[in-house]
């Protein structure tokens, strides 16, 4: 069953076509500055997300490896996407918050938990990557 989800005001609507179950955590600067909070992200390859809307989506290159896109309307943060060249490029990475449902969603990892602030935590096993563990799958970018 495909996955749905929408801005705040609704002005954009997304269709995920990949088989999505799983989240996963940023701690980073960036992340948590554009979300207000932690990030929770699912991952959505290339060509797996069908948009409703996009005139509404405002892009912002937030570093030389990925965009960060958000309606214009309400300023609801969408995803973000990976934008250099390799074998992430085109992944989105839709805003948890974002989808109608998030049954049966579970926690996958977290990544830059060196920059994690300590007020909160995860509970669980879920993988964790350290901002140097995390930019060497990228080559360091």
């Amino acid at each position: 069953m495909p996955r749905t989800g929408s801005c705040l005001c609704g002005a954009v609507t997304y269709e995920i076509s990949a088989d999505v179950s799983q989240t996963g955590a940023c701690h980073c600067g960036m992340c948590r500055k554009w979300s207000g909070g932690v990030y929770l992200g699912v991952e959505v390859p290339d060509g797996g997300l069908q948009i409703t809307g996009e005139d509404h989506l405002k892009t912002y290159a937030s570093s030389p490896w990925a965009e960060r896109v958000f309606c214009g309307t309400c300023g609801s943060s969408m995803w973000y996407r990976m934008t250099a060249t390799g074998s992430h490029q085109g992944t989105y990475h839709l805003g948890f918050g974002t989808l109608d449902d998030t049954d049966g969603m579970e926690m996958m990892g977290e990544i830059f938990i060196d920059k994690k602030p300590e007020a909160y935590s995860f509970a669980g096993d879920a993988q964790r990557m350290t901002e140097a563990e995390f930019m060497a799958l990228f080559g360091g970018s």
